[in-house]
């Protein structure tokens, strides 16, 4: 029995993120026409591209699957730009707070830069 729910939640969410079917697909590794397929309730996602999803949208699985994904609801984890790592092509979605982070980044000096940046790689290794 198909998830009507989930449908509506795939399209309503995609829509927000403003990315189209073809970058879902390409993002699950799936042909576009499969995709489509669950926003028209044809199919269901097996797990592990639900859970693909729900991180991409940052939601959980619940909401993803049950609930009803308002947009007002969901704006507020909704990320609002995308950048592509040079190093596995991947595609990041980055949070308002994250953009925001970023931007702060850029502002400053380059030693203050560098000093952040070694931070971090120390805490990453």
């Amino acid at each position: 029995m198909p998830n009507i729910q989930l449908s509506k939640n795939l399209r309503t969410l995609r829509k927000m993120h403003h990315l189209t079917q073809t970058h879902l697909s390409a993002a699950l590794n799936i042909s576009r026409q499969a995709y489509s397929n669950y926003e028209n309730s044809k199919r269901t996602p097996d797990l592990d591209s639900l859970i693909r999803l729900s991180r991409l949208y940052h939601v959980t699985l619940d909401q993803l699957v049950s609930s009803s994904i308002c947009s007002k609801d969901a704006q507020a984890s909704t990320p609002r730009h995308s950048a592509v790592n040079p190093d596995t092509r991947e595609t990041l979605y980055l949070t308002e707070e994250e953009t925001r982070l970023v931007m702060k980044y850029r502002d400053l000096p380059s030693d203050s830069q560098r000093i952040i940046t070694g931070f971090l790689e120390s805490q990453t290794k």
